[in-house]
C-alpha cells in the first residue's frame, strides 16, 4: 500500500464508522471499501478495468494525480460511476459537460485558490505579477498550481518564469525577471524559495518595491512552507528577507471535532510506521477531503434513494452532490453548481520580524467571494514603495517664461495660416461638387434600381 493510501485510509474508515453508527440517518448503509494503489500514470485505470470485469464499483474515491485522474474519470463517466476526488485540481477538469461529467472535486481546485490572488490584487490595486515555479516533469503540481493562477488573472499583466527541478537555479536571471513585477507568486521547494529570497534581499528587492508570495496547499515539503530557519550563517538574513514573503494556504479550523480527527490521524500514522514519509503526521487537504468525500456520497445516495433511484444511478447521485452545503470534519463544505468545492484561504505574513513568526493577516471566503482583513494586517507591509512616482517639476514658475511666450506667438501664427487655407479649400471644393452633381444624378438612379433588383432576387432565392 502506498504512502498516500496508508495516510488517507484511516480518514475513510473514520468516516465509515461515523456513517454506519447506530441511530444515525445513514446507519442502514454498509460500505465495502477496496483500495488500489496508483502511480500517477496508469495503475488506477488498469485497476478499475480489471476490477470491473468482476463487478463495477458504485463509487470511486480518488485518484489525486492529474494525469491518472484524467484517464480514470473519462472511463468512469462513460460507465456512469461517480468519482469524488480530493485531487484532480487542475484547470482542465473544470469542464464537466463531457468526459468529466461524473467528477466531483471535494478539495478546492487551483482556480478556486487563485481567486484569493484576484481578490487581493483588486483590493490592493496591484496590476502585475511574475509567476515563478519549479517543474518536476512528473506530477507537475507546481505547474498546475500556477496554471490556475494564470487563467484566473487574465485581466492582469502576468508573466511566467519556470525552471526544472534538476537544473541549477540561476538566481541572477530570476532577479532580472522580477525587476518589473509588483508581485512575485512562487511555487517550488522550500530550500529554493529561501535561496531566491536571500538573493532578492541582497539585491534590495525586499524593501517594499516588490511583494513575494508562495503557495502552500498540501502542508508538504514539496511546497515552500515559509520556514526561514536552517541553523546556518544565513538565518538572520533569511528572517529579514521572509518579512517580505507571504503565504497563501488553506484556512484552518478550530472546530473541536477536527482536533479529535487530527489526533486520530496522527495516531494512525504512527501506528502504520510512517515516520519516514514527509508530513505524514499532519492532516492535509487530501486526508480531510477523503473523509468528507464519504460524507458527501452518503448524503447524495440517501437523497437519491428517497426519490426512487438506486445506487447504480451515478448521474442522479452525482447531481445530488453538486450545488449544496454540508458539515464536514473541519467545518461547513460548500459545493458549487459545477461540482467543485468553494475554498476558504488564509494569507499568512510575518508579523514579528524579531521572532520570525507568521500569523493570518487576511482571509478569502470562496462561497461569497469576500476578502477579509484581520487585525494583524499591516497596510504598510502590503504597500508598494518606489513605484509609479510622479515626476517632480523643479522649474516651477508663477508666470509665463520665455519659452511659454514663444509658444503662444508661434501657435497664433500657425492658427491664422490654417484658417486662410481652409477658406480657399472650401470655396474650391464647393465649385467642384456643383459641377459633378448633375452628371452623377443620372447614374445614381440607374445604380439604385440595380441594387433593388439584386436584393429582391436574393430574397426570392432564399
Amino acid at each position: 500500500m502506498s504512502c498516500l493510501i496508508t495516510l488517507v485510509s484511516p480518514a475513510i474508515f473514520y468516516a465509515q464508522r461515523a456513517l454506519e453508527a447506530d441511530g444515525g440517518p445513514y446507519s442502514g448503509f454498509r460500505f465495502n471499501i477496496h483500495f488500489e494503489k496508483s502511480d500517477c500514470v496508469n495503475d488506477a485505470l488498469f485497476a478499475l478495468v480489471d476490477g470491473s470485469c468482476r463487478q463495477k464499483p458504485d463509487l470511486i474515491l480518488g485518484p489525486v494525480c492529474e494525469y491518472e485522474a484524467a484517464a480514470l474519470v473519462r472511463l468512469a463517466s462513460h460507465w456512469n460511476i461517480p468519482v469524488v476526488s480530493a485531487g484532480a485540481l487542475a484547470a482542465g477538469f473544470r469542464s464537466k459537460s463531457g468526459e468529466y461529467a461524473q467528477l466531483t472535486r471535494i478539495a478546492p481546485s487551483y482556480l478556486k485558490m487563485a481567486e484569493t490572488f484576484t481578490a487581493m490584487f483588486e483590493h490592493l490595486h496591484w496590476k502585475s505579477a511574475l509567476l515563478l515555479y519549479e517543474d518536476d516533469k512528473q506530477e507537475r503540481n507546481c505547474y498546475f498550481t500556477l496554471e490556475g493562477v494564470y487563467h484566473q488573472m487574465s485581466d492582469y499583466h502576468v508573466r511566467l518564469y519556470t525552471f526544472f527541478q534538476e537544473d541549477r537555479l540561476d538566481t541572477d536571471d530570476v532577479l532580472q525577471n522580477i525587476q518589473d513585477a509588483e508581485a512575485v507568486i512562487m511555487c517550488m521547494g522550500a530550500d529554493k524559495i529561501r535561496e531566491i529570497m536571500l538573493a532578492a534581499h541582497r539585491r534590495g528587492l525586499t524593501s517594499g518595491n516588490c511583494l513575494f508570495f508562495n503557495i502552500e496547499l498540501f502542508n508538504a515539503s514539496s511546497y515552500g512552507n515559509g520556514s526561514w530557519k536552517r541553523g546556518d550563517k544565513y538565518d538572520n538574513d533569511a528572517r529579514q528577507a521572509y518579512a517580505s514573503l507571504s503565504t497563501v494556504t488553506l484556512l484552518r479550523t478550530v472546530k473541536p471535532e477536527f482536533e479529535n480527527f487530527s489526533k486520530e490521524m496522527r495516531r494512525s500514522s504512527e501506528k502504520a510506521g510512517l515516520l519516514h514519509c514527509d508530513d505524514c503526521g499532519s492532516v492535509n487537504m487530501f486526508v480531510e477531503g477523503f473523509h468528507d468525500a464519504m460524507l458527501l456520497y452518503a448524503i447524495a445516495l440517501h437523497e437519491a434513494m428517497k426519490n426512487g433511484y438506486n445506487k447504480k444511478n451515478g448521474t442522479e447521485i452525482t447531481a445530488h452532490m453538486w450545488n449544496r452545503t454540508f458539515e464536514g470534519v473541519a467545518g461547513q463544505v460548500s459545493m458549487d453548481v459545477n461540482g467543485d468545492r468553494n475554498g476558504d484561504f488564509s494569507l499568512m505574513a510575518m508579523t514579528n520580524v524579531e521572532a520570525g513568526t507568521y500569523e493570518a493577516v487576511a482571509n478569502y471566503f470562496g462561497a461569497n467571494g469576500t476578502f477579509q482583513l484581520l487585525p494583524a494586517f499591516n497596510a504598510e507591509r502590503f504597500t508598494l514603495t518606489g513605484r509609479h512616482k510622479e515626476p517632480v517639476d523643479i522649474n516651477k514658475s508663477c508666470g509665463l517664461g520665455v519659452s511659454a511666450l514663444t509658444g503662444v506667438i508661434v501657435g497664433a501664427v500657425l492658427g491664422t495660416a490654417l484658417l486662410i487655407a481652409f477658406y480657399f479649400f472650401r470655396k474650391n471644393y464647393r465649385i467642384t461638387i456643383e459641377r459633378r452633381t448633375h452628371s452623377e444624378e443620372v447614374n445614381t438612379r440607374k445604380h439604385r434600381q440595380l441594387r433593388e433588383d439584386s436584393i429582391r432576387s436574393n430574397f426570392s432565392a432564399a
